[in-house]
């Protein structure tokens, strides 16, 4: 007996042992190998392959057709796409009502039908209807705000550096540790040329707060501005401040999502003049909005326009795997507007006028004192809220001690 034969013998053999009792089970492998000549336990494991059998189960009959299956599809679409077990009762109490306000139409065997679906038939029935949907939102173009073609993205070396009037402008949170809740946010507002800083601060992210913000921060700047570049927080990239560029002459220009490089001189400037002055310190009161606009809007803001120095990036030459960069001769920004010709010889004055009336030492003592005073504010809020809230102390051997509750746990 060759292979082949041996095969259909075996697949004769396992049709009958898959078919039979017991007892017919068990001599079956014996008859396989006295005609074959095989080993038994080879025998018993090809007869634990199932045979390719013909279905004979007849197929249950479906009581639900195409007429149950398009109004099921259209109730669960009314009623925002719920699942089997949600839409069953739903089914139940509001169909005879859909069918009365002319917003699902089928006959009574269909709406007695509809009314008597299982939760489980449901969920087969909408499988199809689901997928479609699911394919619907999946391929769904993406919602981009409202002036994303009104506003250009621009990177840092897109924009004009030769000429002052070009700001980009962020806001830094100080919200701590949790972002819950209205809190203070300072403005930061950088030329690019002249690096001359302006900063103020307002309590929440409202709009309008925003823009009467940047709108005083530009009545103060001794040139005029061109453009304005900043990052697509809804705060500051809005048609509220598409509207004031446009009412003023300012283009408006805004980053890449997600590329804080494209604003690159407004985060160091948020790092230099308001993070390490301010600290990463929560601020959500009355007065720490004051003390920090205040500081924002006279000392700091004096301090760092006319008595300090900045550097320019000249160039940048790549040599091998190394870049070399070579910058200008530090200058402040108050001195790089006088050595600019674009601005005018009046507001050359004005500057030469308040340099001539400011003391550096007394500027930076101020700084300090209300940078105290500001710890303090946050120290004090602390302090209240403490009180509030159990006092733990853990000693040496790990016992954590709750004097409001005098209860002990080992930690």
């Amino acid at each position: 007996m060759d292979i082949k034969a041996k095969q259909q013998y075996m697949e004769t053999l396992r049709e009958r042992s898959l078919k039979g009792n017991k007892k017919e089970k068990g001599g079956l492998p014996d008859e396989y190998c006295r005609n074959t000549g095989c080993e038994r336990k080879y025998a018993i494991k090809k007869f634990r392959y199932k045979a390719k059998l013909k279905e004979t189960r007849k197929k249950r009959k479906d009581n639900y057709g195409g007429a149950v299956k398009t109004a099921l599809a259209a109730m669960w679409k009314i009623f925002d796409f719920p699942c089997g077990q949600r839409l069953e009762p739903i089914l139940k109490d509001e169909t005879d009502r859909m069918r009365k306000l002319e917003e699902l139409i089928c006959s009574n065997e269909t709406a007695n039908k509809l009314k008597g679906i299982t939760s489980s038939a449901i969920d087969k029935k909408l499988k199809h209807e689901k997928e479609v949907e699911r394919n619907k939102r999946k391929y769904k173009p993406t919602h981009t705000f409202p002036l994303k073609n009104e506003a250009p993205t621009k990177t840092s070396a897109e924009l004009d550096k030769d000429n002052p009037g070009t700001e980009q402008i962020d806001f830094v949170e100080h919200c701590g540790v949790s972002a819950s809740g209205e809190y203070v946010n300072s403005l930061s507002i950088v030329d690019i040329y002249s690096g001359w800083w302006e900063g103020d601060a307002v309590i929440g992210k409202g709009q309008e707060r925003a823009l009467k913000a940047i709108d005083e921060a530009r009545k103060r700047c001794p040139f005029t501005w061109k453009e304005t570049h900043p990052d697509n927080g809804p705060n500051i990239m809005n048609y509220d401040i598409y509207e004031y560029g446009i009412n003023k002459g300012i283009a408006l220009s805004r980053s890449r999502p997600y590329k804080k490089n494209d604003n690159c001189f407004a985060e160091q400037k948020n790092s230099a003049h308001v993070r390490q002055k301010t600290g990463y310190l929560r601020y959500d009161t009355e007065e720490g909005l004051a003390m920090i606009s205040d500081l924002c809007l006279n000392e700091l803001r004096l301090f760092k326009n006319f008595f300090q120095p900045i550097t320019k990036l000249v160039s940048k030459t790549r040599i091998k795997g190394k870049i070399k960069k070579k910058y200008d001769t530090p200058k402040t920004p108050c001195k790089r507007l006088m050595e600019s010709d674009k601005v005018s010889q009046e507001e050359k004055d004005n500057l030469r006028k308040i340099y001539e009336s400011l003391n550096p030492a007394l500027l930076k003592k101020n700084i300090d004192e209300k940078l105290n005073k500001l710890q303090k504010i946050h120290d004090k809020k602390k302090a209240v809220v403490s009180r509030h809230e159990p006092q733990k102390i853990k000693s040496n051997f790990g016992v954590m001690i709750n004097h409001s509750t005098s209860k002990v746990s080992v930690s």
